[in-house]
């Protein structure tokens, strides 16, 4: 089943982490498609953190249960040095959340696909709309290219590398 990963790192070298997480998912799951890789400012952090590197990859998830996949994210942002309890918002090496998993809608305390603030986030919008434009996502009813287009505006640039 197709599913989108969202990936951050705005610590060290961010692309070279984006990289070796896309890495470690291709091993698991095979990627299907990379975006671009976006420099975003940080949203809802301290003042003078870094600007991060934000992605979007598609992997073909053929396991039964989304929790042991958010298990298999948080074991890899462990190996990659994201300590497994921080505070929200801080600094990080790298940040995976899923958000999709083909159609499927859930909700339960160990997760909430699609994810719950996608349709809010500019830096993940950009990169999904850039391997799916027209997808529209469970439970919304415009593509993920008129999502984006309704945001306001963000201070952003692409970085020109693709994730290879």
């Amino acid at each position: 089943m197709f599913t989108a990963i969202a990936l951050g790192s705005n610590v060290g070298d961010r692309l070279r982490h984006l990289r070796q997480a896309r890495d470690e998912l291709a091993t698991r799951h095979g990627t299907v498609r990379c975006s671009r890789v976006y420099e975003t400012e940080p949203v809802g952090c301290e003042p003078g953190t870094d600007a991060y590197l934000n992605a979007v990859v598609e992997i073909n998830y053929t396991g039964q249960q989304p929790a042991g996949l958010l298990e298999e994210l948080k074991a890899i942002e462990v190996k990659m040095g994201r300590p497994s309890r921080h505070p929200r918002n801080t600094p990080r090496t790298i940040d995976l959340d899923i958000l999709y998993i083909g159609d499927l809608v859930l909700s339960n305390e160990m997760v909430v696909i699609p994810h719950p603030r996608i349709h809010l986030r500019r830096f993940v919008l950009a990169p999904l709309c850039d391997i799916h434009p027209e997808l529209i996502l469970p439970g919304h009813h415009e593509t993920v290219a008129e999502l984006l287009a309704k945001l306001p505006p963000q201070p952003q640039a692409a970085v020109s590398q693709e994730i290879l």
